[in-house]
């Protein structure tokens, strides 16, 4: 097991509309694809994003995350997760665990439920977040309160859904592109 960066831009794209759909489920509407768009357009763009596969040895992907780096480039927050069917047990928990002992990584716990699964993975240190919302840290951030904890990178979904209602070709182009991905998702990487 290893994790990889994916940074041909190919393979990132199928791995981003794959991750996307594997989060939002197939039948979300148009969630995935504003994800999709928003990525690409905002964070790729302005190099704040990084997406990242959990593989097998025999180089097959078993789990995928987006990383999203804070406005100073310090730490990531895992934006999005997904384990993907594969012989591998708790993928997407065995690529957090990597990711924890290795970089300066937050990670938001909606419940007890990922609370506990994220401190499997060896994420130690919690602080109470907005709206219940847990924030969990790895021992190599540097934050030691929720205080010194910069802002992640964003993008503005209500904006991309706006630009998509404005513009159908940049819609039907980033739909194409978000298709194009899900049906060359690699085998192996």
């Amino acid at each position: 097991m290893k994790v990889v960066h994916i940074k041909n831009e190919q393979q990132r794209d199928a791995c981003l509309a794959r991750l996307c759909a594997e989060v939002y489920g197939h039948d979300a509407g148009i969630a995935p694809l504003v994800s999709f768009a928003g990525t690409l357009s905002v964070l790729v763009r302005q190099d704040a994003a990084r997406i990242l596969a959990l593989v097998d040895n025999a180089s097959q992907p078993a789990a995928l995350a987006l990383l999203v780096l804070d406005k100073q480039g310090q730490s990531m927050e895992i934006a999005l997760m997904a384990g993907l069917e594969t012989d591998v047990n708790e993928p997407a928990e065995r690529l957090v665990s990597e990711l924890a002992t290795r970089a300066p990584l937050k990670v938001n716990a909606l419940d007890a439920e990922q609370e506990a699964m994220f401190r499997r993975c060896g994420i130690a240190r919690w602080f109470d977040g907005e709206n219940g919302t847990r924030v969990g840290l790895s021992d190599v951030h540097p934050a030691n309160s929720l205080e010194e904890l910069p802002s992640p990178m964003r993008f503005d979904e209500r904006a991309v859904v706006q630009s998509f209602k404005q513009d159908r070709t940049l819609f039907e182009g980033y739909k194409k592109r978000f298709i194009r991905g899900l049906e060359s998702f690699p085998r192996v990487l």
